[in-house]
Protein backbone atom coordinates (compact mmCIF):
# COMPACT_ATOMS: atom_id res chain seq x y z
CA UNK A 1 0.00 0.00 0.00
CA UNK A 2 1.40 3.45 -0.85
CA UNK A 3 -0.39 5.70 1.04
CA UNK A 4 0.70 6.98 4.13
CA UNK A 5 -0.73 7.65 7.18
CA UNK A 6 -2.00 11.56 7.74
CA UNK A 7 -3.17 13.43 10.99
CA UNK A 8 -7.06 13.90 10.89
CA UNK A 9 -8.65 16.97 11.30
CA UNK A 10 -10.04 17.90 14.84
CA UNK A 11 -13.10 20.27 15.61
CA UNK A 12 -12.63 23.29 17.74
CA UNK A 13 -14.11 22.89 21.33
CA UNK A 14 -17.74 25.47 21.51
CA UNK A 15 -20.10 26.08 24.28
CA UNK A 16 -22.34 28.12 21.45
CA UNK A 17 -24.21 25.80 18.86
CA UNK A 18 -24.64 27.90 15.35
CA UNK A 19 -27.64 27.82 13.52
CA UNK A 20 -28.35 28.78 9.48
CA UNK A 21 -28.07 27.00 6.21
CA UNK A 22 -24.06 27.23 6.34
CA UNK A 23 -23.68 24.41 8.99
CA UNK A 24 -25.06 20.90 9.37
CA UNK A 25 -24.93 18.51 12.23
CA UNK A 26 -23.53 15.12 13.43
CA UNK A 27 -23.54 12.63 16.53
CA UNK A 28 -20.39 12.93 18.37
CA UNK A 29 -19.65 9.05 19.09
CA UNK A 30 -17.85 8.34 21.58
CA UNK A 31 -15.21 5.99 20.40
CA UNK A 32 -11.54 5.35 18.41
CA UNK A 33 -11.09 7.84 15.66
CA UNK A 34 -10.15 5.38 12.64
CA UNK A 35 -8.90 6.31 9.28
CA UNK A 36 -9.21 3.38 6.49
CA UNK A 37 -6.49 3.31 3.89
CA UNK A 38 -6.80 1.38 0.44
CA UNK A 39 -4.79 1.08 -2.18
CA UNK A 40 -3.43 -1.39 -4.92
CA UNK A 41 -5.87 -3.98 -3.04
CA UNK A 42 -4.15 -3.36 0.10
CA UNK A 43 -6.36 -1.75 4.08
CA UNK A 44 -4.54 -0.42 6.74
CA UNK A 45 -6.38 1.16 9.68
CA UNK A 46 -4.43 3.95 12.05
CA UNK A 47 -5.73 6.00 14.60
CA UNK A 48 -5.29 9.53 15.28
CA UNK A 49 -2.11 9.15 16.75
CA UNK A 50 -0.84 7.31 13.49
CA UNK A 51 -0.88 4.02 15.39
CA UNK A 52 -1.65 1.07 13.17
CA UNK A 53 -5.00 -0.67 14.45
CA UNK A 54 -5.37 -3.13 11.49
CA UNK A 55 -5.37 -6.29 13.51
CA UNK A 56 -7.98 -4.97 16.01
CA UNK A 57 -10.63 -4.67 13.46
CA UNK A 58 -10.57 -7.33 10.97
CA UNK A 59 -14.47 -6.09 10.30
CA UNK A 60 -13.62 -3.11 8.63
CA UNK A 61 -10.74 -4.66 6.23
CA UNK A 62 -12.39 -6.07 3.81
CA UNK A 63 -13.05 -2.68 2.23
CA UNK A 64 -14.81 -4.82 -0.89
CA UNK A 65 -18.15 -5.60 0.93
CA UNK A 66 -19.25 -2.22 1.59
CA UNK A 67 -17.07 0.21 -0.77
CA UNK A 68 -17.15 0.10 -4.19
CA UNK A 69 -13.69 2.22 -4.68
CA UNK A 70 -10.14 0.63 -3.97
CA UNK A 71 -8.63 3.50 -3.61
CA UNK A 72 -9.31 5.57 -1.10
CA UNK A 73 -9.19 6.98 2.67
CA UNK A 74 -11.72 6.85 4.99
CA UNK A 75 -12.27 8.84 8.05
CA UNK A 76 -14.76 7.94 11.19
CA UNK A 77 -15.05 6.35 14.86
CA UNK A 78 -15.29 3.04 15.65
CA UNK A 79 -17.86 2.32 18.57
CA UNK A 80 -19.35 -0.35 20.42
CA UNK A 81 -22.48 -0.75 22.06
CA UNK A 82 -23.52 -1.16 25.17
CA UNK A 83 -26.45 -3.02 27.50
CA UNK A 84 -28.36 0.53 27.06
CA UNK A 85 -27.60 0.49 23.25
CA UNK A 86 -26.09 3.24 23.67
CA UNK A 87 -21.41 3.94 22.59
CA UNK A 88 -19.66 2.48 25.33
CA UNK A 89 -15.59 3.96 25.93
CA UNK A 90 -14.98 1.43 28.42
CA UNK A 91 -15.94 -1.36 25.57
CA UNK A 92 -14.55 -0.48 22.77
CA UNK A 93 -11.28 -0.36 24.29
CA UNK A 94 -11.28 -3.34 25.46
CA UNK A 95 -11.06 -4.09 21.37
CA UNK A 96 -8.68 -0.84 20.80
CA UNK A 97 -6.21 -2.06 23.90
CA UNK A 98 -6.03 -5.11 22.44
CA UNK A 99 -2.55 -6.71 22.61
CA UNK A 100 -2.72 -10.52 22.14
CA UNK A 101 -4.34 -10.40 18.18
CA UNK A 102 -4.59 -14.45 19.03
CA UNK A 103 -7.48 -13.32 21.03
CA UNK A 104 -8.60 -11.15 18.20
CA UNK A 105 -11.58 -13.58 16.95
CA UNK A 106 -13.17 -14.32 20.25
CA UNK A 107 -12.81 -10.17 20.82
CA UNK A 108 -14.83 -9.56 17.75
CA UNK A 109 -17.46 -11.86 18.82
CA UNK A 110 -17.76 -10.25 22.82
CA UNK A 111 -17.10 -7.15 21.64
CA UNK A 112 -18.67 -5.99 18.72
CA UNK A 113 -17.89 -2.93 16.73
CA UNK A 114 -19.27 -0.62 14.32
CA UNK A 115 -17.50 1.99 12.28
CA UNK A 116 -18.98 4.92 11.84
CA UNK A 117 -17.59 6.87 8.73
CA UNK A 118 -18.37 10.48 8.71
CA UNK A 119 -15.72 11.54 6.04
CA UNK A 120 -13.55 11.15 2.73
CA UNK A 121 -10.15 12.41 2.24
CA UNK A 122 -8.97 10.80 -0.58
CA UNK A 123 -10.61 8.91 -3.74
CA UNK A 124 -9.44 6.80 -7.00
CA UNK A 125 -5.84 8.32 -6.63
CA UNK A 126 -6.82 11.85 -6.37
CA UNK A 127 -6.66 13.76 -2.85
CA UNK A 128 -10.42 15.37 -2.33
CA UNK A 129 -9.50 17.11 0.79
CA UNK A 130 -10.38 20.74 -0.78
CA UNK A 131 -13.65 19.73 -2.03
CA UNK A 132 -16.76 20.89 0.12
CA UNK A 133 -17.75 18.81 2.96
CA UNK A 134 -21.26 18.76 1.34
CA UNK A 135 -19.66 17.05 -2.09
CA UNK A 136 -17.73 14.76 0.00
CA UNK A 137 -20.50 13.41 2.07
CA UNK A 138 -22.18 12.88 -1.72
CA UNK A 139 -19.06 11.12 -2.60
CA UNK A 140 -19.71 8.68 0.14
CA UNK A 141 -23.46 8.22 0.10
CA UNK A 142 -22.55 6.97 -3.74
CA UNK A 143 -19.52 4.44 -2.63
CA UNK A 144 -20.83 3.56 0.58
CA UNK A 145 -23.08 0.23 1.20
CA UNK A 146 -23.50 -0.05 4.95
CA UNK A 147 -24.03 -3.35 6.42
CA UNK A 148 -24.41 -4.26 10.74
CA UNK A 149 -20.38 -3.45 10.91
CA UNK A 150 -20.30 -0.36 8.74
CA UNK A 151 -22.58 2.91 9.19
CA UNK A 152 -22.97 6.22 7.68
CA UNK A 153 -22.96 9.57 10.35
CA UNK A 154 -26.09 11.29 9.28
CA UNK A 155 -26.45 14.61 8.34
CA UNK A 156 -29.27 16.82 10.54
CA UNK A 157 -29.80 20.63 9.39
CA UNK A 158 -31.75 20.74 13.23
CA UNK A 159 -28.17 21.56 14.85
CA UNK A 160 -30.48 22.86 18.43
CA UNK A 161 -32.57 19.72 17.83
CA UNK A 162 -30.07 17.67 17.69
CA UNK A 163 -28.03 18.69 20.50
CA UNK A 164 -30.91 18.70 22.66
CA UNK A 165 -31.73 15.03 21.58
CA UNK A 166 -28.16 13.91 22.52
CA UNK A 167 -28.70 15.44 25.80
CA UNK A 168 -31.87 13.84 26.68
CA UNK A 169 -30.43 10.58 25.31
CA UNK A 170 -27.14 11.20 27.57
CA UNK A 171 -24.66 10.89 24.37
CA UNK A 172 -21.29 12.74 24.20
CA UNK A 173 -22.19 15.74 21.97
CA UNK A 174 -22.55 16.85 18.57
CA UNK A 175 -20.08 18.06 15.80
CA UNK A 176 -20.84 21.08 13.54
CA UNK A 177 -19.33 21.67 10.27
CA UNK A 178 -19.74 24.29 8.06
CA UNK A 179 -21.39 22.47 4.58
CA UNK A 180 -18.81 23.94 2.51
CA UNK A 181 -15.72 23.83 4.46
CA UNK A 182 -12.77 21.76 3.60
CA UNK A 183 -10.95 18.84 5.55
CA UNK A 184 -7.85 20.46 6.88
CA UNK A 185 -5.09 17.69 7.54
CA UNK A 186 -3.45 17.73 10.77
CA UNK A 187 -5.16 20.97 11.92
CA UNK A 188 -7.75 22.17 14.17
CA UNK A 189 -10.06 24.76 12.48
CA UNK A 190 -13.36 26.72 13.21
CA UNK A 191 -15.00 25.14 10.22
CA UNK A 192 -15.76 22.03 12.59
CA UNK A 193 -17.21 22.84 16.49
CA UNK A 194 -17.54 20.22 18.96
CA UNK A 195 -20.26 20.73 21.77
CA UNK A 196 -20.16 18.20 24.58
CA UNK A 197 -23.12 17.01 26.27
CA UNK A 198 -20.72 16.66 29.52
CA UNK A 199 -16.49 17.57 30.02
CA UNK A 200 -13.84 14.52 29.75
CA UNK A 201 -9.89 14.41 30.27
CA UNK A 202 -7.77 12.33 29.73
CA UNK A 203 -5.31 12.10 32.88
CA UNK A 204 -2.71 10.01 34.67
CA UNK A 205 -3.01 7.79 37.39
CA UNK A 206 -0.67 8.11 40.68
CA UNK A 207 -1.95 6.45 42.98
CA UNK A 208 -5.07 3.80 44.14
CA UNK A 209 -6.89 2.81 47.35
CA UNK A 210 -7.16 -0.69 48.52
CA UNK A 211 -10.30 -2.05 50.25
CA UNK A 212 -10.42 -6.46 50.58
CA UNK A 213 -6.98 -6.32 48.45
CA UNK A 214 -9.23 -4.42 45.36
CA UNK A 215 -8.94 -0.49 44.09
CA UNK A 216 -11.48 0.73 45.18
CA UNK A 217 -10.42 4.25 43.73
CA UNK A 218 -8.17 6.15 41.89
CA UNK A 219 -5.53 8.82 42.24
CA UNK A 220 -5.50 11.33 39.10
CA UNK A 221 -3.30 13.80 38.08
CA UNK A 222 -2.33 16.36 35.05
CA UNK A 223 1.48 17.77 34.44
CA UNK A 224 1.87 21.47 33.76
CA UNK A 225 4.09 23.10 31.82
CA UNK A 226 7.26 22.29 34.21
CA UNK A 227 6.65 18.63 33.83
CA UNK A 228 5.11 18.51 37.45
CA UNK A 229 2.14 16.06 38.08
CA UNK A 230 -0.40 18.08 39.82
CA UNK A 231 -3.48 16.05 41.88
CA UNK A 232 -6.98 16.82 40.39
CA UNK A 233 -9.11 14.48 41.94
CA UNK A 234 -10.13 11.13 42.89
CA UNK A 235 -12.51 8.22 41.74
CA UNK A 236 -13.87 5.03 42.51
CA UNK A 237 -17.01 4.88 40.10
CA UNK A 238 -17.84 4.97 36.37
CA UNK A 239 -18.05 2.16 34.00
CA UNK A 240 -16.37 -0.56 35.48
CA UNK A 241 -17.51 -4.30 36.40
CA UNK A 242 -16.29 -6.25 39.42
CA UNK A 243 -13.27 -8.12 36.55
CA UNK A 244 -12.48 -4.73 34.91
CA UNK A 245 -11.95 -3.83 38.79
CA UNK A 246 -9.27 -6.98 39.23
CA UNK A 247 -7.57 -6.24 36.34
CA UNK A 248 -6.58 -2.90 37.41
CA UNK A 249 -5.83 -3.86 40.51
CA UNK A 250 -3.50 -6.03 38.78
CA UNK A 251 -1.82 -3.62 36.57
CA UNK A 252 -1.47 -1.47 38.80
CA UNK A 253 0.32 -3.41 41.72
CA UNK A 254 3.12 -4.24 39.28
CA UNK A 255 3.86 0.11 39.06
CA UNK A 256 3.48 0.55 42.97
CA UNK A 257 6.36 2.89 43.84
CA UNK A 258 7.74 4.42 47.05
CA UNK A 259 7.87 7.97 46.22
CA UNK A 260 4.22 9.99 45.50
CA UNK A 261 4.45 11.14 41.74
CA UNK A 262 2.56 14.08 42.82
CA UNK A 263 3.67 17.39 42.58
CA UNK A 264 2.24 18.06 46.23
CA UNK A 265 0.94 15.14 47.98
CA UNK A 266 -2.88 14.82 48.15
CA UNK A 267 -4.49 15.55 51.51
CA UNK A 268 -6.72 13.11 53.23
CA UNK A 269 -5.01 10.40 51.37
CA UNK A 270 -2.71 8.62 53.94
CA UNK A 271 -4.31 5.97 52.78
CA UNK A 272 -2.63 5.81 49.32
CA UNK A 273 -0.39 3.76 47.45
CA UNK A 274 1.76 5.62 45.18
CA UNK A 275 2.26 3.94 41.26
CA UNK A 276 4.83 5.29 38.62
CA UNK A 277 2.89 7.39 36.36
CA UNK A 278 2.71 5.64 33.38
CA UNK A 279 -1.31 4.81 33.08
CA UNK A 280 -3.67 6.92 31.62
CA UNK A 281 -7.52 7.02 31.58
CA UNK A 282 -10.51 9.12 29.67
CA UNK A 283 -12.59 10.65 32.64
CA UNK A 284 -15.91 12.20 32.49
CA UNK A 285 -16.62 14.67 34.93
CA UNK A 286 -19.12 17.91 35.75
CA UNK A 287 -17.09 20.73 36.00
CA UNK A 288 -14.21 22.01 37.52
CA UNK A 289 -13.76 23.81 41.42
CA UNK A 290 -12.12 26.94 42.07
CA UNK A 291 -9.42 24.73 44.01
CA UNK A 292 -8.70 23.23 40.26
CA UNK A 293 -9.90 19.85 41.42
CA UNK A 294 -12.85 17.70 39.50
CA UNK A 295 -16.08 17.52 40.25
CA UNK A 296 -18.15 14.58 40.27
CA UNK A 297 -15.50 12.21 38.16
CA UNK A 298 -16.19 9.03 36.65
CA UNK A 299 -13.99 6.37 34.86
CA UNK A 300 -14.88 6.32 31.25
CA UNK A 301 -12.21 4.01 30.13
CA UNK A 302 -8.38 3.42 29.78
CA UNK A 303 -6.87 4.44 27.12
CA UNK A 304 -2.72 4.41 25.93
CA UNK A 305 -1.39 7.87 25.39
CA UNK A 306 2.21 9.27 26.55
CA UNK A 307 1.43 10.90 30.07
CA UNK A 308 3.22 13.61 29.62
CA UNK A 309 0.15 14.83 27.20
CA UNK A 310 -2.11 14.75 30.05
CA UNK A 311 -1.38 18.43 30.79
CA UNK A 312 -3.30 21.16 32.48
CA UNK A 313 -2.87 23.66 29.82
CA UNK A 314 -5.87 25.08 28.26
CA UNK A 315 -8.07 23.94 30.75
Amino acid sequence: MNLEPILPMEPVPSSTIPTGEEWIAQVKWDGVRVLTYADNGGVRLYNRKKNERTMHYPEITNISEYCTSRSIILDGEVISLGENGKPSFQRVMRRDGLRNMDRIKIAAETVPIIYMIFDIVYLNGMWINDRPFHERNEMLSHIITPNKHIQLVPLVSQTQGLFDAVKEQEMEGIVLKRVNSPYAIGKKREDWLKVKNFQDIIAVIGGFTLRHNTVTSILLGLYDSERRLHYVGHTGTGKMTVNDWRELTKELKEIVTEHPPFHKIPQRHADAVWVRPEKTVKIKFAEWTEGGALRQPSIEGFIEIPPEECLLEGI
